[in-house]
């Protein structure tokens, strides 16, 4: 997908978060510090009065949005994936979930994206731990255009939702006009064979692998979970029904990620077998992106590979 444009997805966040900020008052950064790498720069000049930065202090970052959303704020703390999923994470639960409040959780640098910054900064486990808090909605858009489109959604959304977003440019998906709906999946291919349920930065690989199965006779649906919680349950089990054989990808672990939540239903239905892609269950490197997806598997060939091991089965 060389001569794809690409652009990264935390860009489509900046551009929404002003647009929204423009629309609505009560839209409120809650900015860590780091603006210029999650894109809130334009919202701080175009939006003073909405904007507050706290500093590197990612905790009083959450209180401070709890409290600014029981005055009947939309607070989105901003920060990387790696601080605003696991170093807040108790706050996240006790502050924001547990009383159900209205922020959202926006975070650049998820998965391997962040690639030469290293192992600190590459953040896998964000999605797994956070799926499992209760009242938490977790999202992560493929491309600009759906990072732009879920942005709007989870501002209009009541509750808590974790926005993860890349550091690194990815293809785009999607026409900017193309509508989503939180919790409902994607469906960018249809297909009978195997069923590809990708999310984030590996849904572009999922269409080119469904492309080049084909080619070789094999008929793949393709499916972008934009949402693992809640997870779109019926698109799974279309999977199930109509397929048989399934393999998620992510840039994520793939313990307790988005092939953790499929598998949880294939499990209960006993129908089906899967397949997982995803980070082995170890931490990155100081690496190109790519290169960091190839030592996990995260390739177009290897989703190839076991699209046939599973019809050779």
């Amino acid at each position: 997908m060389s001569n794809t444009k690409k652009i990264s997805t935390r860009d489509g966040f900046g551009k929404a978060i002003v647009e929204l900020g423009q629309q609505d008052s009560n839209i409120v950064v809650v900015d860590i510090d780091i603006g210029k790498s999650c894109k809130t720069v334009d919202f701080r000049k175009t939006l003073p009065e909405q904007y507050i930065n706290v500093g590197i202090a990612e905790q009083n970052g959450a209180g401070v949005a709890a409290g600014l959303a029981t005055c009947g704020k939309i607070p989105f703390v901003v920060t990387y994936a790696a601080f605003g999923s696991m170093r807040i994470c108790e706050m996240i639960r006790q502050q924001i979930c547990y009383p159900k409040l209205n922020v959202k959780i926006a975070c650049s640098h998820g998965g391997l994206t962040p690639a030469n910054d290293g192992a600190s900064h590459q953040c896998i486990e964000d999605m797994g731990i956070l799926r499992t808090l209760p009242n938490m909605t977790v999202i992560m858009p493929a491309d600009y255009s759906s990072a732009m489109a879920l942005v709007k959604a989870a501002a209009a959304y009541k509750g808590p939702v974790y926005l993860r977003f890349t550091r690194d440019a990815v293809p785009v998906v999607y026409d900017e006009a193309e509508e989503f709906e939180i919790g409902r999946a994607k469906l960018l291919r249809e297909g009978k064979d195997v069923a590809i349920i990708a999310n984030g930065d590996t849904v572009c690989l999922a269409v080119e692998a469904a492309k080049h199965l084909s080619e070789l006779g094999i008929s793949a649906r393709v499916l972008d979970m934009h949402t693992i919680k809640p997870l779109d349950v019926q698109a799974v089990n279309d999977c199930i029904k109509d397929t048989g054989r399934i393999i998620t990808v992510e840039d994520h672990n793939i313990l307790n990620g988005l092939g953790s939540a499929v598998a949880d239903i294939v499990a209960e239905s006993g129908k089906a077998v899967l397949r997982r892609i995803g980070v082995q269950d170890q931490f990155g490197q100081s690496a190109p992106y790519e290169r960091l997806l190839e030592m996990n598997g995260i390739t177009v060939e290897n989703i190839v590979a076991q699209a046939q091991q599973l019809l050779n089965k």
